[in-house]
């Protein structure tokens, strides 16, 4: 069971871990042992998660969002494979956090009078510099 906050619990029938080989440092152990986790979370079909949340996690999550409507995130930072499940976990919990917060909605605000003037004679400036600029008569 992973407790995200007062009200959102997800459980562990929602989650499934596949444990793979790892690339990177460990020497033989590396073809041995599957330290690498691949943590999958049914986010689209989970009752713990509601509708908004699931829309802004899918906007979230990006290429790790399947065709599916699974999370997949996967962690193989570490030799061991309780420290990778642990940290895929984090991300997690930590991804679905952020998909909590409903982001603000942007009040349309219109230029001061001074901006405007301000904008205008830059331009004008620019264009005097840019309208000395050409060729100089030899005369």
């Amino acid at each position: 069971m992973l407790r995200i906050n007062d009200t959102i619990t997800i459980q562990d029938w929602e989650i499934t871990e596949n444990f793979v080989r790892a690339s990177g440092p460990g020497g033989q152990n590396v073809n041995k042992v599957s330290s690498a986790v691949e943590l999958r979370f049914e986010a689209a079909t989970s009752p713990s998660l509601p509708p908004p949340v699931k829309t802004r996690l899918k906007r979230l999550a990006g290429r790790r969002w399947s065709t599916e409507g699974a999370l997949i995130l996967q962690c193989d930072e570490t030799r061991s494979q309780a420290r990778n499940r642990e940290i895929a976990r984090i991300r997690l919990k930590e991804l679905i956090e952020k998909a909590l917060v409903k982001p603000k909605r942007r009040i349309p605000t219109r230029p001061t009078l001074g901006s405007k003037k301000r904008r205008l004679k830059e331009k004008k400036v620019r264009g005097e510099v840019k309208a000395l600029r050409g060729k100089v008569d030899p005369n």
